[in-house]
């Protein structure tokens, strides 16, 4: 198995449709929560000239209902779901203390994740806002400031000594009746919670469709998605993949934790044992979820593996457009650098049918998450 840092790409032209409808019930209930309100999509002319096209356009979720990350919309949407799964179905409720009162009867109840920051630190807030508890597992090598935001959450943390797989692992083993396993990630056996993970990412894209006929934007042709378990990326392709859509998606990970790459490359779920180092660490994950892997292997256009330098590249390049970006936010944007304007130019732009008229979307999935890193990266302060 190669170990270089070394850019890879996989391309894939015979994509197919996925046809799903979109459930009005998640953004409804997202409208509800506390803080509510749509994220800013940028449009993002660095980007766009570095890239080599008409436009880019930037899905800035680094401030997202209080927390400075996406994740908190697939946390909070599969927490409900699976408690109105075992303790309702509830009566009608507007608020979260509503809701949360009707929880009272049932409590003491743990929700319980394994993370690489940002999905640990959704779940610990859900908890928080419905009066539960959570205990949230991370791998060894987490950094302490995200470690200590979740933490702040009023989260038990405990570290496990090994990688997020590892993590995952250990989560898992805690499901009882009164602890409720929240994964972004499927195993034998579970995959109802990790299902509506993806359904809950559904909103950034009703967001991004309204947002882009109201700047006059057009529909873009590429989109960049983030891969770890591969939920997010999976939550593209239903959406970008839809009948009637010609949308290209692409799937970025790093070099050194490639899981989805190299399962397409061995045309089966293959995994990049650990430990996984990369600075994008919410991509730090060495199995692909067997409930995103069929929708990435027929869905995406292409999949690239980058280095981290290209990830501080992309990080450097969305500040000069106003995003601050942490370095697995920023992966989507460094992904789209290698194909389009790295090493892979001529075929990957050819193979994604990327002229200089083309529109391009990339979602900048977290804010500065590590304050010291970013400020060292970009050499500004958050």
């Amino acid at each position: 198995m190669p170990t270089s840092d070394s850019a890879r790409a996989h391309f894939n032209a015979n994509v197919t449709t996925f046809p799903t409808a979109v459930n009005p019930q998640v953004q409804d209930f997202h409208r509800k929560l506390p803080g509510y309100d749509r994220t800013p999509l940028v449009r993002a002319p660095h980007l766009a000239e570095a890239l080599g096209v008409r436009e880019a356009w930037v899905k800035d979720e680094s401030s997202r209902l209080g927390l400075p990350a996406y994740k908190i919309l697939g946390a909070s949407w599969a927490t409900y779901r699976e408690l109105d799964t075992r303790f309702g179905p509830f009566e009608s409720w507007s608020t979260l203390s509503e809701l949360a009162e009707q929880l009272r009867a049932h409590r003491p109840l743990t929700l319980v994740a394994a993370t690489d920051g940002n999905h640990g630190r959704a779940v610990a807030h859900v908890a928080r806002l419905l009066g539960l508890d959570a205990h949230i597992l991370v791998p060894h090598d987490m950094v302490p400031a995200r470690i200590d935001a979740i933490a702040a959450e009023g989260a038990r943390v405990d570290v496990v000594r090994g990688s997020y797989d590892e993590a995952v692992r250990a989560a898992a083993r805690h499901a009882d009746a009164r602890h409720l396993v929240i994964s972004d990630t499927a195993w034998s056996g579970y995959e109802r919670v990790p299902t509506w993970v993806i359904e809950g990412y559904a909103t950034i894209f009703s967001e991004i469709d309204a947002q882009l006929a109201e700047q006059g934007g057009r529909p873009p042709s590429v989109v960049a998605a983030q891969m770890g378990v591969g939920a997010l990326a999976a939550a593209v392709v239903r959406h970008y993949r839809a009948p009637g859509r010609v949308t290209r998606v692409v799937g970025v990970e790093p070099t050194r934790a490639d899981c989805v790459l190299r399962s397409l490359e061995a045309g089966k779920p293959t995994e990049v044992p650990g430990p996984h180092s990369s600075i994008m660490a919410g991509l730090n994950c060495g199995n692909t979820s067997p409930l995103a892997w069929p929708v990435l292997r027929d869905g995406l256009s292409a999949s690239v593996a980058i280095p981290d330098a290209r990830a501080e590249e992309a990080m450097r390049l969305l500040a000069l457009d106003g995003v601050t970006s942490g370095e697995s936010g920023a992966a989507g944007a460094g992904g789209l650098l290698e194909l389009l304007a790295g090493t892979f130019a001529s075929s990957a732009r050819e193979a994604l049918g990327v002229t200089k008229d083309s529109t391009v979307l990339v979602i900048s999935t977290e804010g500065a998450t590590d304050p010291e890193a970013y400020a060292r990266i970009v050499g500004t302060k958050s």
